[in-house]
């Protein structure tokens, strides 16, 4: 399992259903029984896709929030699970696939030890998926990770709520916010979210995804709004499954 591989990232909203399941538990049920070498399930506080905007309530049980599954595998068989188990579970949503040069994957009692791994051209080892055209519309693009403090603000609000608020004004693809337990950032400060500390500042991941050109476009936007952190980029290769007829024609139109 150890070298080049390929990270599968697949979004939904919490509510999204296949036969009367969540289709994430759906989708991670599936990469078990296709013996994918595991699948994490992550779930954001905020979010946006062509869908609409996405945000988290602590107060409503049943509310909408952005869902990302993860999995890592050997190319083949990342594109084998694509090709064969997607489609039912996963009639409408965006699935990205990136490098992920793996340095461990250690099970009880292995005694291998990581590497770094030889430096590749990004997406030189992304296997090319070929599909019906209604199903999947593909192109290469960029995932951008924006790392902040969940107390940073723009203009009295949230800095989190008004980036997500901001690409999705710019037209960006999809955003998703996802909410830290512990960590620190350029100020070497470590925040936590341990019992009895009731204010402090957890780190706060924004990631956004959408085509490079887009991407710079709205690089400085952020530049203006992000006065402490961190922002990284990878290059991925996006497939967007649009089922419903209705969705296909509009996405051509834009």
């Amino acid at each position: 399992m150890v070298g080049e591989k390929i990270l599968f990232r697949a979004y939904f909203r919490s509510n999204d259903l296949y036969h009367f399941s969540p289709t994430y538990e759906r989708l991670v049920q599936a990469a078990s029984r296709h013996k994918i070498a595991g699948a994490t399930v992550l779930r954001g506080i905020m979010g946006f896709s062509q869908r609409g905007l996405l945000t988290s309530s602590d107060y409503h049980l049943t509310s909408a929030s952005p869902v990302i599954v993860e999995m890592v595998d050997d190319a083949g068989r990342i594109v084998e699970f694509i090709q064969t188990a997607i489609a039912k579970p996963m009639p409408i949503g965006m699935v990205t696939l990136e490098r992920a040069a793996v340095m461990m994957y250690r099970k009880r009692g292995s005694t291998h030890q990581s590497q770094l791994p030889p430096t590749v051209e990004p997406l030189s080892t992304i296997a090319d998926l070929t599909g019906d055209a209604l199903m999947r519309i593909d192109h290469d693009g960029v995932l951008l990770r924006i790392f902040i403090g969940e107390a940073d603000e723009w203009d009295h609000k949230p800095l989190f709520e008004a980036i997500i608020h901001k690409a999705r004004a710019a037209g960006i693809a999809g955003g998703t916010v996802l909410k830290g337990s512990m960590g620190f950032g350029a100020n070497s400060v470590l925040h936590t979210n341990k019992v009895l500390v009731l204010s402090t500042d957890l780190p706060i991941v924004i990631e956004i995804v959408d085509s490079r050109e887009k991407i710079k476009n709205f690089l400085p936007t952020l530049d203006n709004m992000v006065q402490e952190g961190m922002i990284t980029m990878e290059g991925v290769h996006i497939y967007k499954y649009i089922h419903d007829p209705a969705d296909a024609g509009r996405k051509q139109a834009t």
